[in-house]
């Protein structure tokens, strides 16, 4: 069991990561729609790619603090079906994140040749349906932080 002395700043670093966590997932979404109006293909291609670098880093050092300061604080809790659950959300969480940061790679691929090509089969049909798994695997990250932090609020109290 964790005692006060050291579940506190364990507490405090959570909460920082967790923020980070989630405000980065929000500031993502409203970057994305300001640079889709606002950026030409080319620019926006380049601009996403180096902001995915960026925050691919500082994002999954985040969310592996949070889970793994969440694990600590949470030893000796009883196995029930709520932390079972909040176990569950958390490793299909972290599937999801790396399933679109894979998706995300593949993407900025599939952009640059799309960007760049002249004349030839066009690349359309392949970007939409990709933006279309971008968005599915966005919105599942999302609901899966979501429904850790309800889960982990639940634990607590």
């Amino acid at each position: 069991m964790i005692s006060a002395t050291t579940s506190v700043p364990l507490i405090a670093v959570n909460a920082l990561a967790s923020a980070i966590w989630v405000g980065g997932l929000v500031a993502i979404f409203v970057v994305a729609r300001a640079a889709s109006r606002t950026l030409e293909p080319a620019q926006r291609v380049e601009f996403f790619r180096a902001l995915g670098r960026s925050y691919g880093i500082v994002g999954t050092v985040a969310l592996l603090v949070a889970l793994i300061t969440g694990a600590v604080l949470l030893d000796g809790h009883p196995w029930d079906g709520l932390m079972v659950a909040t176990t569950a959300v958390a490793g299909a969480l972290l599937v999801a994140t790396a399933a679109g940061m894979a998706q995300a790679r593949a993407m900025t691929r599939l952009r640059r040749r799309a960007v760049a090509q002249v004349g030839g089969e066009s690349l359309d049909p392949q970007v939409r349906r990709g933006a279309l798994l971008a968005a599915t695997l966005r919105a599942c990250i999302g609901a899966l932080t979501l429904a850790l932090v309800v889960l982990g609020a639940a634990l607590v109290g």
